[in-house]
């Protein structure tokens, strides 16, 4: 075999960053400490021959890494498939892409052929953590010593400049069902080893400089914290990487405090795969909720990367909210006791696309003839003929007074039948908890409200949420269908993750940020439990009972504890890829051009009506009005007081109500340019009698007055066909809109919002 070229000049001076990267990897071992050895070494100086001595490795393999490195740089480093047997195994690597693989391509002959491998070693692996088709759900992680077989999350994540830990949380029993694969892209990963990669490197220049203080409490007081976070859940430490022992550390395998149980690695794996195979566990076993908990944990990552080699907390302490109820608790066994006869989940089973488009047909009209929804619907006389007996079979349609028509024999016209289903919605605000029983009309066959505070302890809210949803369901058992009963809708304040249930920053109620409150309902209602932001939610409720007045698109603008927008697009509503599409106030800052000093939007104080308008009155002179007991001027009887001083002709407080009206239109502008819409619908808590006519007017005046195609358009501005509860009965409507609604995906679709009770 040929020498290698000669390359025995030095490779360049090292960034600092690159050096910290090299010596990292020249620690950890495996095939990337001897390449990272060869290139600090010669920019150390030292000749091929030389570095060749020192690693016990060729002169050709010297040379090769060398060249890399000056052609790509760190990149050229990383690992190049080859045919033949790998050297070593990596048992965590084999486990991540199997279970990452898209398109069910985590087969074991795949991953073999994938990682150079033989089938059988990758089937070996797949045994040992038991991910074969053949075990049990629960798969086991074979740390020192082993985690226990049981559902795992990863929960947390500690790094300082000492070592790393990431903490898991374990409970007995199967992972709840969820939707096949993972919600966890390639891009989140790919950011997230980015950010690791990026406070590692910051952790190791913190640690050379001996002038960096400790993290406060360091490791000891991150897993008391755990366990006082998590109590429901046994956790395990597992020690990714360490360098110097302190006070913090205790022998290997043994107990923390605190119930803490400490682990290993696997001997078979490195800690940068290993930690990627229990995001990936995580993210199959958990997928409603591990794409944002993975970029919360990136985002902490980055954080502490740009933090100051000076500053006093220099680690990661990243925790995970809690994932479960409290300890020793078994809500469902709780809740359901006297409750059994609401277990009728989506007794209503719609057995194709076209019977969607038939119902929606007819909803839309309120009453109409066969022959009609043939003519509207392009489907044939036969066919809505077939449909619309199977409909009235199951009393989901029923007949009105026949027609008389002008030849042959008389027409019998169709319609909803109001009692043949019936939801729950809940609404969450910041001062009241408000439940209703709606029928498939949108009439109202019940409502209860109950007032809550914003320093409100977790459990005992969720407690409260459910007892409300109980008492109002138990009021309406007389007016309901018992098989008709189809779920439960929860409309809350954004921005929300929607697929795992929990509100990431609930305006006014930080309390309980980060809830997984779907999660904890759940375990209260034996069926479907649905959430949603309150502004989507009111527009689901528009459509649906606004019937052929909201039967196109539109915006609804809603005044709640801040300005929400609910989207109705292309026959269906429009949630974003993160269903938070619609949070208005930044756009509102932007077209005022009202942006801080670190360039964010302003949050406005005109998007809070119940804050701004009190206050904008007193400053325009209107005595102060008193606020309800326990609340300021900002509170909504203050409001209401300001609303009802503006329909009398107060000029401070219709100054004050027009001031916020107009800070709303300029937002609302910019949305009517970027939709190309036409209807724009105000409603919510805020928008009452007394105030309705200055938002309307101001608002309409706006959007028709400056925007580019104003004379292609006339934008309506309409108030909503919703009562006060708007929230509350569009929060049940969503479960309509999710059974009934016509999509292309059809069933999928409805599957995927009404998950199984």
């Amino acid at each position: 075999m040929p020498e290698a070229p000669r390359n025995d000049g030095p490779v360049g001076s090292l960034p600092p960053e690159h050096r910290a990267v090299l010596r990292r990897w020249a620690e950890e071992g495996g095939p990337l400490a001897t390449r990272a050895s060869v290139v600090l070494l010669a920019a150390d100086g030292l000749r091929d021959a030389e570095i060749s001595r020192r690693l016990g490795v060729s002169r050709q393999t010297v040379g090769t890494w060398r060249q890399r490195w000056t052609s790509a740089g760190i990149d050229g480093l990383g690992r190049r498939p080859r045919t033949g047997r790998p050297a070593t195994v990596d048992e965590a690597e084999v486990v991540t892409r199997t279970l990452l693989a898209p398109g069910g391509s985590g087969a074991s002959r795949a991953v073999a052929r994938e990682l150079g491998l033989s089938h059988a070693t990758v089937a070996g692996i797949r045994r040992r953590w038991r991910l074969s088709p053949d075990e049990t759900p629960v798969p086991s992680v074979p740390t020192r010593p082993p985690l226990p077989s049981a559902e795992v999350w990863v929960m947390g994540l500690y790094v300082d400049p000492w070592r790393a830990v990431l903490l898991a949380g374990t409970r007995q029993g199967a992972p709840r069902q969820s939707a096949a694969g993972t919600v966890l892209g390639t891009d989140v990963l790919a950011g997230l080893d980015r950010a690791v990669e990026a406070a590692l490197t910051a952790a190791t220049a913190h640690g050379a400089d001996g002038n960096t203080p400790s993290a406060p409490g360091g490791l000891t007081e991150y897993l008391a914290e755990a366990g006082r976070s998590h109590p429901d859940l046994g956790l395990h430490a597992i020690t990714l990487w360490e360098t110097a022992a302190d006070g913090d550390d205790l022998p290997q395998q043994a107990p923390y405090q605190f119930g803490v149980t400490r682990h290993q690695i696997p001997a078979r794996s490195t800690w940068r795969t290993f930690l990627r195979a229990m995001i990936a566990l995580d993210s199959t076993s958990h997928p409603e909720s591990s794409r944002r908990v993975y970029l919360d944990l990136a985002a902490e990552l980055e954080r502490y990367a740009a933090a100051r080699p000076d500053t006093p907390c220099a680690a990661v302490r990243w925790l995970r909210e809690n994932v479960a109820g409290p300890p020793g608790t078994d809500h469902r066994a709780d809740s359901t006791a006297g409750s059994q006869s609401w277990s009728g989940v989506n007794q209503i089973d719609l057995g194709s696309f076209n019977e969607c488009v038939v119902i929606e047909t007819v909803r839309l009209s309120g009453t109409i003839t066969r022959g009609e929804i043939a003519h509207r619907t392009g489907l044939t006389q036969q066919s809505v003929s077939r449909i619309a007996r199977s409909l009235l079979d199951r009393g989901i349609l029923i007949e009105d007074a026949q027609r008389r028509a002008t030849s042959g024999k008389p027409r019998t016209p169709v319609r909803l039948c109001g009692t043949a289903a019936h939801a729950l919605g809940i609404h969450i605000d910041p001062e009241v908890l408000t439940a209703v029983v709606i029928d498939l009309d949108g009439a109202i066959v019940r409502t209860r409200t109950r007032p809550v505070s914003a320093d409100i302890d977790p459990a005992e809210f969720v407690e409260r949420v459910a007892a409300l949803g109980r008492e109002t369901l138990a009021e309406a058992r007389g007016s309901v269908r018992e098989d008709g009963f189809l779920g439960i809708g929860v409309a809350v304040p954004g921005p929300v993750d929607t697929a795992s249930g929990t509100v990431l920053g609930p305006p006014l109620m930080s309390a309980w940020g980060d809830l997984p409150l779907l999660y904890l309902l759940q375990d209260h209602f034996p069926c479907p439990v649905l959430m949603e932001k309150d502004s989507t939610a009111a527009a689901a409720g528009e459509r649906w009972i606004g019937r052929d007045r909201r039967a196109r698109d539109f915006a609804y603008l809603y005044l709640g504890t801040g300005v929400g927008t609910g989207l109705y697009l292309n026959g269906d509503l429009y949630r974003g890829i993160s269903a938070n599409a619609g949070e208005f106030g930044q756009l509102c800052a932007i077209a005022l051009g009202r942006v801080a000093k670190n360039g964010r939007p302003e949050i406005l104080p005109e998007c809070n009506p119940p804050v701004s308008v009190p206050e904008l009155a007193a400053r325009g002179g209107m005595r102060p009005v008193p606020a309800a007991p326990g609340g300021t001027s900002g509170s909504t009887a203050a409001y209401l007081a300001v609303g009802e001083a503006a329909a009398a002709g107060d000029p401070a407080a219709a100054a004050a109500v027009r001031e916020v009206a107009q800070a709303v239109g300029r937002g609302a502008l910019g949305m009517v340019d970027l939709l190309d819409i036409d209807l724009i619908v105000l409603g919510g808590p805020f928008f009452t009698e007394d105030v309705a006519d200055f938002y309307l007017e101001e608002i309409a005046r706006t959007v028709n007055a400056f925007p580019t195609a104003r004379r292609l358009r006339r934008v309506a501005v309409e108030p909503s066909v919703l009562s006060a509860e708007a929230a509350a009965v569009g929060a049940a409507s969503t479960i309509f809109h999710a059974t009934f609604t016509p999509r292309l995906r059809g069933r999928e679709s409805r599957a995927r919002h009404l998950p199984a009770g």
